[in-house]
């Protein structure tokens, strides 16, 4: 192995020897550690560790990093605690997730670290939205995440690196080529020679490097970061190396032949690196045995401090309080003046566009949303008053478009992700009830997001953009959900999600966009979140529904006119108005769920459920549903009425009113 210092100077190389040599020590405790059954999991990152220190050392200290599990020497390399980082991978309190998770799924501001989620692939999104934020701010800053070979066949790689490359965001994509994903040796996982090979298609600069050669890749990025942060513009940077020990411990390596494992123990990067030192006189022998004398000294007291700590004392209270940001919100009443008549799609608009007036932090993205307006015209002349920089058309990468709105969140900065139809939100799915989700209660970190979600059948336009999949999220701790069903709520649930850091899924139904109008403010307001709206008052039977069903129930109702109904609009599906829900069944004895969303394990069950076990006493006939069929939703318009529950609304009130 050859090193060519430049011109570092000898404390610089000093430098880069001790950021070698702690992972390495480190990692030694931590095998001995592990065979004596005082942890529980180790991903061993032994003969990679100049690839983690080298570009750490090269970045700037508040210059984000998106580490993977085989990358410790970023954590030592941003000074850490070392007590508290060994307490994280007991899953203990002084950890940086409060024991809810494990080893290097975790992220800290403070060090400008974000952590990998076991997806692989969706932090290069997150990295992409945090280098758009660094860049819309002017900060002349980088971000750098890493990728282990078998992680780059993950859509998640290709989307992030496509947009990163379009938008010209500062992001290094570091590919760790090391030989192997998990058990499966490189020439199953992909057929290109190289990685910077790939970096041709997508039209960006790529860059090899020894990847055990300390030296080679702290110089290659120092370089790569001081041309980038003038001129931003991605990289895509190899790294060759090879795993030296298994995926984690417990695998083993009995699958890799004994000459390659023998042929790279010759590369060991901390050992040809302090040879090196010794050879140039940099450091000697005696220096080098100090230094390791009092790093283990450091790793011995740090873990004495961290096994001083018992698994954390189970609070359920704190545990379903963590899983929302904190945010108090203070309703913004509307002036009693000045309305005008606008049609639901309007009033969408307007709540949006006095939310990017509101907040200049706000960035909008979605396929075409710029110039176009979106498929439905929604920020049609937003790029006249906003700007392409926070009105930005996206590729077609839902996923990434998501992640990066997590990474502008990171940066303390607002994001809305338009899905042109909710039915193409399943490409972004693993980022919201994995990453945005998550994000709090896992490490304190607010996702301050808003995907908009048009949805609904009624236009005849089949099983692939009219799905009703609320339910999908409605699942998912970490969420919220606002599914106004005309223009007031329509606006004043948007700006309310707008304000809140948490992130909100806001359904929006199609067939309303033109169909319905009401006279709304012109001044910026908001509706209170969680909170159901009784828009038509009887006692003898709760209609509870939201959206489309809304105006279902009313419709089915005037045809019936001995029937004297509650119709109780939801709005707000997660977290729902129970208070709500129980004050109407208490009132009227007899309960139809409707929603257009297929019947099985559709909201109506969740809340039929809760009805079942808190109101039972106060029932007079049996919760009753009725929703959509158990298919997927067909094109012919007559197939389409069928499959959708309004013609079987009346029978079900009937039936309901004769038990």
């Amino acid at each position: 192995m050859k090193f060519d210092r430049k011109k570092h100077s000898d404390q610089t190389l000093r430098d880069l020897y001790k950021a070698l040599l702690q992972p390495r020590l480190i990692e030694e405790k931590m095998l001995i550690l592990l065979r004596q059954n005082k942890i529980s999991k180790w991903f061993s990152g032994i003969g990679q560790e100049a690839i983690s220190v080298g570009i750490t050392q090269a970045l700037d200290q508040d210059e984000y990093i998106l580490p993977m599990h085989r990358n410790l020497g970023v954590f030592t390399g941003r000074q850490l605690p070392f007590a508290k980082l060994f307490a994280q991978w007991q899953g203990t309190m002084m950890g940086y997730t409060k024991g809810r998770d494990r080893s290097f799924h975790f992220g800290t501001n403070a060090h400008s670290i974000v952590g990998m989620i076991s997806h692989l692939g969706p932090q290069n999104g997150v990295a992409d939205g945090i280098a758009l934020a660094s860049k819309l701010k002017g900060e002349k800053k980088i971000t750098v995440v890493f990728n282990g070979d078998g992680g780059t066949s993950e859509g998640d790689f290709h989307e992030a690196v496509n947009v990163a490359a379009v938008w010209d965001l500062p992001v290094i994509f570091v590919v760790e080529n090391n030989g192997y994903g998990l058990s499966t040796p490189s020439n199953e996982q992909f057929r290109c020679k190289s990685f910077v090979d790939k970096a041709i298609g997508y039209g960006i600069e790529g860059v090899q490097v020894d990847g055990n050669n300390i030296l080679e890749v702290y110089t290659t990025v120092k370089q790569l970061a001081e041309k980038m942060r003038k001129k931003p513009a991605p990289v895509l940077l190899e790294c060759i190396t090879f795993r030296m020990r298994g995926h984690e411990e417990a695998s083993g390596t009995k699958y890799v032949p004994k000459e390659l494992m023998e042929e790279w123990a010759k590369k060991d990067p901390l050992e040809n690196y302090e040879n090196y030192l010794i050879g140039e006189n940099v450091i000697d022998k005696h220096y080098a045995d100090d230094l390791r004398k009092q790093i283990k000294k450091d790793i011995d007291a740090g873990l004495e401090e961290a096994f001083k700590e018992t698994y954390p004392e189970a609070d359920t209270a704190t545990e379903v309080s963590d899983v929302y940001a904190p945010f108090t919100q203070r309703v913004i009443d509307p002036p009693t003046d000045r309305r005008t008549e606008k049609r639901f799609i309007d009033a969408i608009s307007d709540g949006l566009r006095q939310s990017m007036e509101k907040y200049p932090e706000l960035v909008l993205m979605g396929q075409d949303i710029a110039d176009y307006g979106g498929v439905f015209k929604i920020t049609e002349g937003f790029t006249d008053t906003f700007g392409k920089a926070r009105v930005r058309n996206t590729p077609i990468c839902e996923s990434a478009i998501v992640g990066a709105g997590l990474g502008l969140s990171i940066k303390g900065m607002k994001s809305m992700v338009e899905m042109q139809f909710a039915d193409f939100v399943s490409e972004g799915f693993n980022q919201i009830v994995n990453n945005l989700a998550k994000a709090h209660w896992r490490w304190g970190q607010q996702a301050d997001v808003v995907v908009r979600m048009p949805t609904g059948a009624g236009t005849a336009a089949g099983p692939f953009h009219s799905q009703s999949n609320e339910a999908w999220f409605f699942h998912t701790p970490g969420l919220k959900i606002v599914y106004p069903s005309n223009p007031y709520d329509a606006k004043g649930l948007l700006c309310a999600a707008l304000e809140d850091p948490n992130p909100y899924l806001y359904f929006e139904h199609k067939v309303l966009y033109r169909s319905l109008k009401d006279e709304i403010p012109d001044a910026y307001y908001t509706v209170e979140v969680g909170k159901a709206k009784l828009v038509s008052e009887g006692s003898d039977v709760s209609i509870i529904t939201y959206g489309m069903g809304v105006h279902w129930a009313k419709e089915i109702l005037d045809t019936m006119p001995d029937v004297n109904a509650d119709i109780l609009d939801l709005r707000t599906l997660l977290p729902w108005d129970k208070e709500a829900v129980e004050q109407t069944v208490k009132k009227t004895n007899r309960v139809l769920l409707l929603h257009e969303d297929t019947l099985t394990g559709g909201v109506g069950a969740e809340i039929a459920a809760w009805i079942s076990e808190h109101c039972f006493a106060h029932l007079d006939a049996p919760v009753m549903r009725v929703a959509s069929l158990d298919t997927a939703i067909p094109f012919a318009p007559t197939l389409e009425s069928n499959f959708l529950p309004k013609g079987r609304i009346k029978a079900a009130v009937e039936k309901l009113m004769n038990y």
